[in-house]
């Protein structure tokens, strides 16, 4: 079961409370940039992000918060960095939440002025501990940079919000190495009720990232610790948003459509298993109902490995066959196999929507 947290509202998201995982990313264009920007949003948007990061290095940025704010159709936050002052004109420009890095924002003074801000104006904080910038006193104090560095930063930094009455926060722990991510979430959950969000910060470019992200994010997830992800990707932002569905859909703690299983091949194997897979995948594509389809390189074990699967075919040289929960249910030549799958996954789906 997912631990119990405190809600805590991003424009028309909420986050914690019991409700869903949310995925979140951040642009990667500059923030003055208004058009490319919003572009950028839209993309994400339509790729299922749900809420969006920008960069607000200076004034100009901070200032341009209000334009994309009226027309992005995602809530929008604010990455405030070093000038504390950014983030009270990313409030009054109507950012929805400010994200604050303790390590360099300057002091509970200058935190402080945020905390006000941000409650008069019902705006959420996230406290976005970073590995890489952790306050000298503590890297003193530490001598290395442990999960221990990252709970106290946390902690020493909610202690100034909750002083100011303010607890519509989010809480990161963030590092690069996946152990300490994982144990850093896991001492937390333990210490606060605040939402957290969850992530592998710098995870790097690819397959690497995606490998990173997975296990960093998701043995979190699996055990119930987590209320938001972003998936760090070098490059295209729009990428990060596939790779964190489907860490959420493979834990269990979402659900956006088909899941899609397929056999490693094997020298039984007589059709092009990655083409098959790669046409059902096209085909399925805009379903958003839960469905398993075993896509499967042989008639002989594929309804045998993939008996949970609702839906699945398994080719031969000239045939193949669809089955469903394990059982043959029909013969089909091996040009037709796609075509056929198509039809039966339709009359599953009206089923169900009838049945609704």
């Amino acid at each position: 079961m997912p631990n119990k947290t405190l809600p805590v509202r991003v424009g028309s998201v909420t986050i914690g409370g019991g409700a869903s995982v949310s995925v979140q990313s951040m642009t990667n264009t500059a923030t003055t940039n208004i058009k490319a920007t919003l572009n950028q949003i839209n993309d994400l948007f339509n790729a299922g992000c749900e809420i969006v990061r920008l960069a607000v290095p200076d004034e100009s940025a901070a200032r341009s918060i209000g334009i994309i704010k009226k027309y992005s159709p995602l809530p929008v936050i604010a990455d405030i960095h070093f000038d504390y002052r950014l983030a009270l004109i990313s409030i009054d420009e109507g950012a929805d939440k400010v994200r604050i890095n303790p390590g360099n924002i300057g002091g509970d003074e200058k935190l402080a002025r945020i905390a006000y801000k941000a409650g008069e104006k019902g705006v959420a904080i996230r406290i976005g501990v970073n590995a890489g910038s952790i306050s000298r006193n503590l890297r003193e104090k530490y001598r290395a940079i442990t999960a221990d560095v990252l709970v106290e930063s946390a902690l020493q930094t909610l202690e100034v919000l909750e002083k100011c009455s303010f607890r519509n926060i989010v809480v990161s722990l963030k590092s690069s190495d996946v152990v300490t991510n994982i144990e850093s979430y896991k001492k937390i959950s333990k210490c606060i009720s605040y939402p957290l969000h969850l992530g592998v910060t710098e995870a790097g470019r690819g397959l690497r990232g995606v490998i990173k992200s997975s296990l960093g994010i998701g043995s979190l997830l699996l055990s119930g610790i987590g209320d938001t992800i972003r998936v760090s990707l070098t490059g295209n932002p729009v990428e990060e948003i596939f790779v964190a569905r489907q860490i959420l859909q493979a834990s269990g703690r979402r659900s956006f459509g088909p899941d899609i299983v397929s056999c490693p091949t094997c020298a039984r194997c007589k059709i092009n298993l990655v083409e098959l897979v790669d046409k059902v995948e096209e085909l399925v594509r805009d379903i958003e109902r839960p469905l398993k389809i075993a896509v499967m390189g042989c008639p002989v074990n594929g309804p045998g490995e993939a008996r949970e699967a609702d839906i699945g075919v398994s080719g031969g040289d000239k045939f193949g066959i669809i089955f469903k929960k394990g059982k043959v249910y029909k013969k089909v030549a091996a040009d037709e196999l796609v075509k056929a799958l198509k039809g039966e996954i339709a009359a599953i789906i009206n089923r169900k929507n009838a049945i609704d």
